[in-house]
């Protein structure tokens, strides 16, 4: 807080804004630890996610303000992510996979070729086509 003049009133008023928040127990909302999602009291469970895609789920997670925690399952070729999430936040979780899932689909259905084989492609073409000769002639007037 800040004041010009410290009264008592504001005093008092400060005092019981601290002692308020103090009483509130916090809670770890978004990615966190397994071990602090277990200390929240409610039942877990799991999805497995592929590593590329993990980045996405993150997003959405955020958005529907799914408490989750990760752990990478280093035994798969490809890395797999295994998302441990509270059991109340199930709908919540149903929709925010619904999302993730049409994200993914969008993404394989439109994807873009890379920026590295577009400028190969145009690189060739540019070393197909001719280069302009140049008429060094100056002063003449060719009719």
């Amino acid at each position: 807080m800040r004041s010009t003049k410290l009264t008592s009133q504001l005093l008092a008023k400060a005092m019981r804004a601290f002692l308020n928040k103090m009483n509130k127990p916090s809670q770890k909302h978004g990615r966190q630890s397994i071990k602090s999602l277990t200390k929240q009291g409610a039942s877990l469970e799991s999805v497995d996610i592929s590593g590329r895609d993990i980045g996405s789920f993150k997003k959405v997670a955020r958005k529907y303000n799914i408490d989750f925690a990760m752990q990478k399952d280093v035994a798969a070729d490809p890395p797999r992510w295994v998302v441990f999430f509270k059991a109340k936040d199930s709908k919540a979780l149903d929709a925010a996979f619904k999302e993730f899932s049409t994200k993914i689909l969008k993404k394989g259905k439109s994807a873009k070729p890379p920026m590295l084989d577009k400028l190969n492609e145009f690189k060739d073409i540019a070393n197909a086509t001719e280069a302009p000769t140049k008429d060094r002639s100056r002063g003449e007037i060719s009719l």
